[in-house]
């Protein structure tokens, strides 16, 4: 549960219609996420290494060619990638609980409010200060390893940050136009609905769940044999899933009851959302609360993200924990300076590109578009044919230790349900197919 929870859910919602865009992407969690979840699990705890390293000892062990492995690194890259901008976008989280708690959204108009976010993004010392910041605290709690650090710092971190979202519904459900929202975002329009939407559904089911992105792979590493995989990926799933409609229900009462329009895009919790605390009683605090609540959600993602890279150091190196976390998070820092300049302006980071119908500006919104439309999908569906068919069905039957009718579903759905809608919603998004 992090930014795509939080910060990405609500605004791609905004861009594409409400509520037809919620429906499919539930059905691409049911029928695609979860049977991929279970797919990344098993391949993990078979292969007992990072993505690639376990991809590879689960194709060997089943008599396959050892360029199965391509499906873990190509993970671990793309995770890598999104996380890049990931702790970018945390560092603005962070600076905007300072700007909240000193009263810089107090009466500020839109141009004041938009001012303060353009102020903050073209600033590219400022960015850096506080990428550096995720990043340091990122290393500080990973560099501990998973009992002293992951684990620790998540079992605090995860139930204080939904406790303050459910106040923060609550709050704005009875302050702000509660019902114009859920409306919104249940009621189905497939008119405003496009096939690039659906391919962003797609990838968004695949970013928030963590899949083909290492980090499912990394924690089926270490998840103990007597754990349940069917239980421990339904209860993921759903929890996640609920926390990306209540922060919906948590922003758009905000949007619609302050007039706002909720197709603002990356900045509209940025932007809009400010806007609205600045002119609410108590929004200070209010808003406050809920940036720290971002920094929070955007902190317990990013330490589960970077983990299966700083396993791949300590494996492929011969390094200790410390030394791995060091240089994994070194290049990450490194490779955040793409989004950074990306938004400060910089010519060299600015582009003039059109993607299938989408318009590319910059290095960052080219990751983000590559990443969750492109690397997010194919990974999933190398994940899925590796551990549908290249996995022999007595080696995974072991690892799912579960009821026959439930294997058979789940291998149902990995073999052809979740394989024929990524390569058909794929094909549609370049235009190879159409389909009315």
């Amino acid at each position: 549960m992090g930014l795509g929870n939080i910060w990405k859910f609500p605004y791609i919602v905004g861009e594409n219609g409400g509520g037809a865009f919620v429906l499919v992407y539930l059905g691409c969690i049911l029928l695609i996420g979860i049977p991929v979840m279970m797919a990344e699990v098993v391949i993990g705890r078979r292969g007992r290494h990072s993505p690639g390293y376990a991809a590879k000892a689960v194709a060997q062990e089943s008599g396959r060619r050892s360029w199965w492995q391509s499906a873990g690194w190509l993970g671990m890259l793309t995770g890598f990638l999104v996380l890049s901008f990931y702790t970018v976008i945390a560092g603005w989280a962070l600076a905007y609980v300072f700007k909240s708690a000193s009263g810089e959204f107090s009466g500020a108009d839109s141009e004041g409010i938009a001012a303060l976010l353009k102020g903050l993004q073209g600033s590219a010392a400022q960015l850096s200060l506080w990428h550096s910041v995720i990043i340091i605290a990122t290393v500080a709690v990973v560099g501990n390893g998973i009992k002293h650090g992951l684990e620790r710092s998540v079992r605090f971190m995860l139930p204080l940050m939904i406790l303050l979202l459910v106040g923060i519904a609550i709050y704005v459900g009875v302050n702000g136009a509660f019902q114009q929202a859920f409306e919104f975002m249940f009621t189905p329009d497939f008119d405003k609905l496009s096939v690039n939407g659906v391919m962003i559904a797609l990838g968004h089911a695949f970013f928030t769940l963590g899949l083909a992105s290492g980090v499912v792979t990394m924690y089926g590493a270490y998840l103990p044999k007597e754990t349940s995989i069917v239980q421990t990926s339904l209860w993921i799933a759903v929890a996640d899933t609920l926390v990306a409609l209540l922060a919906g229900l948590a922003i758009f009462p905000v949007v619609f009851g302050y007039g706002l329009t909720p197709s603002e895009g990356p900045g509209l919790i940025f932007v809009t959302l400010p806007l609205a605390f600045g002119a609410m009683p108590g929004g200070d605090i209010i808003g406050t609360v809920f940036f720290v609540m971002l920094v929070i959600a955007a902190f317990t993602s990013a330490i589960a993200m970077i983990e299966s890279s700083v396993a791949f150091v300590g494996e492929r190196l011969n390094l200790s924990r410390w030394p791995a976390t060091i240089i994994a998070a070194a290049v990450l820092w490194l490779l955040g300076q793409l989004t950074i300049y990306s938004f400060a302006g910089a010519d060299w980071a600015q582009l003039n590109w059109n993607i299938f119908g989408k318009d590319i500006d910059n290095l960052f919104l080219l990751i983000d578009f590559i990443t969750a439309n492109f690397l997010l999908p194919l990974g999933g569906l190398l994940l899925a044919l590796l551990a549908g068919w290249a996995m022999k069905s007595s080696y995974s039957q072991d690892e799912m230790s579960t009821q026959p009718w439930i294997y058979s579903i789940w291998l149902l759905c990995l073999k052809y349900v979740a394989p024929v809608a990524i390569i058909v919603i794929f094909f549609q998004l370049i235009g190879i197919i159409s389909l009315k």
